[in-house]
């Protein structure tokens, strides 16, 4: 099982970024795929989940800005992040969850794979 994160990068405030999630080894439509995000000295947070039993979920913050979606026949999930702001900045990961299900994202131990991330920086 792997997972590989791409797209990240430098963007203005205001600006979009999309993020890609690549995975191997497993389907995407039989495992829920969380997206999180970690800024320099804070705890790892959720950002949103897709699962094909129960949709997707959304973190406050991110709500109306960013869409998820998942391309199973490429086994990609993407994280369209529009109306970019300073405090988007973060790395940026997607995980797999134990099961099909987001029910317990955005709890970090519900996610067995994780891949290496990718930074987002959004300038003022």
């Amino acid at each position: 099982v792997q997972l590989v994160e791409s797209g990240g990068g430098l963007v203005q405030a205001g600006g979009s970024l999309r993020l890609s999630c690549e995975a191997s080894g497993f389907l995407t439509d039989d495992y829920a795929i969380g997206w999180f995000r970690q800024a320099p000295g804070k705890a790892r947070a959720g950002v949103s989940c897709i699962s094909s039993t129960d949709g997707t979920r959304w973190a406050d913050s991110v709500k109306g800005r960013f869409t998820i979606a998942s391309d199973n026949a490429k086994r990609t999930v993407y994280l369209q992040m529009n109306s970019l702001k300073p405090e988007d900045s973060a790395v940026y990961y997607c995980a797999r969850a134990r099961v099909r299900s987001c029910w317990m994202w955005p709890v970090l131990s519900h996610f067995n794979y994780w891949g290496q991330g990718t930074q987002v920086t959004v300038s003022s």
